[in-house]
């Protein structure tokens, strides 16, 4: 998958991987199609540094839910 395309697709993928990764109690709540193409950049770094990281605090998945929840609000 090539995720320097900027596709609904890859943001489908990108999503789904971080749900699985950050073990999200909610990940209904976080449907993919709730995100533009025009937040590709925002949801890709987020997407990098999550799967950067073996393990994340308590503290870093609330961050990353929020700033998750921030971006699907716009």
């Amino acid at each position: 998958m090539d995720l320097n395309e900027k596709s609904q697709e890859n943001i489908e993928y990108m999503i789904e991987q971080m749900k699985l990764k950050l073990r999200m109690a909610s990940a209904a709540a976080m449907q993919a199609s709730a995100f533009s193409k025009d937040q590709y950049e925002d949801i890709r770094d987020l997407y990098d540094m999550v799967m950067s990281k073996n393990t994340l605090s308590i503290s870093e998945v609330e961050a990353l839910v929020s700033e998750l929840g921030r971006l699907r609000g716009n």
